[in-house]
């Protein structure tokens, strides 16, 4: 551990904690950097689990869990553990007089009523989510970037091929030239190979990752094609080759994900880039 790790104040909420650990990431060791991760990607269970169950999961001894904690400033995990729950209950608050209602109407209604209602309340939730992790900045930038490009390569495989199909059928409309990745004749690298550096490329991809996605993302990027991502993680390989990516995670209903977020984000960049070339 650093000197600098040991006299760092530790943050203050959540969103303090993920900026820290972006901007260290490089440096974490490897049983850390397995914290950060899972701690990013599951922080619901790092606010309610136990050291012992955390530590299982993220394939870590608990006394790592402790040295991640001590890395960010805090005496401890316990402490690093009350930031996690302080931001589950900031964020359960602002749906409690929805829960509410469906918990009271719940019983009276049919099952596949309960299961509508709760998809509902998934997408809401997403929606919620993704309006307060996008940076205008970001997003701004990634619209520029995109709107140079001659040509957009639209990459994506399994339950994140849905948004790159519906963003190829908009661009089509909007008459902005696409191409999009995940043809049934196979050719998928052979389109690629036609692409230069004045064209661009916007990959998804979710856990878990499709590893043809990212590898064709870092190819694109190694040939000095710039790619905008969208992932739901920061240790996503897709953030590694990205000029500009974002995290949308998707909440869930029964174990089931929607695209809602993901969907809204896709057609709102694809409108802003059409809008961008519009107006030159």
């Amino acid at each position: 551990m650093t000197d600098a790790a040991e006299k760092a104040e530790p943050p203050q909420d959540f969103d303090s904690l993920r900026v820290a650990i972006l901007e260290r990431r490089s440096e974490l060791p490897k049983r850390l950097t397995q914290v950060a991760a899972y701690a990013l990607d599951h922080p619901d269970e790092i606010a309610f689990g136990t050291a012992a169950s955390i530590a299982a999961s993220a394939n870590v001894q608990p006394s790592t869990l402790v040295r991640f904690a001590q890395h960010f400033g805090f005496d401890g995990f316990s402490g690093l553990q009350l930031l996690f729950r302080a931001r589950l209950r900031e964020r359960t608050s602002s749906y409690e007089d929805r829960l509410r209602t469906l918990e009271q109407n719940g019983p009276a209604l049919a099952e596949s009523t309960t299961i509508f209602n709760g998809f509902v309340a998934a997408a809401h939730r997403s929606i919620d989510a993704v309006a307060a992790a996008v940076d205008p900045a970001a997003f701004e930038r990634a619209v520029t970037l995109l709107a140079q490009a001659d040509t957009i390569y639209l990459i994506a495989k399994r339950r994140s091929y849905p948004i790159t199909s519906y963003m190829a059928y908009a661009f089509g409309k909007l008459k902005v030239r696409s191409q999009l990745v995940g043809t049934s004749a196979g050719i998928d690298d052979d389109l690629l190979a036609m692409a230069t550096p004045r064209d661009a490329a916007f990959a998804i991809s979710f856990s878990p990752y499709a590893s043809e996605s990212a590898a064709q993302a870092r190819s694109m990027a190694a040939r000095g094609i710039p790619v905008v991502s969208l992932t739901d993680s920061a240790f996503s390989p897709l953030s590694e080759c990205s000029r500009e990516w974002f995290e949308v995670v998707e909440a869930d209903h029964a174990g089931f994900r929607s695209l809602s977020a993901s969907m809204a984000f896709a057609m709102a960049l694809t409108v802003s880039i059409a809008e961008k070339r519009r107006r030159g």
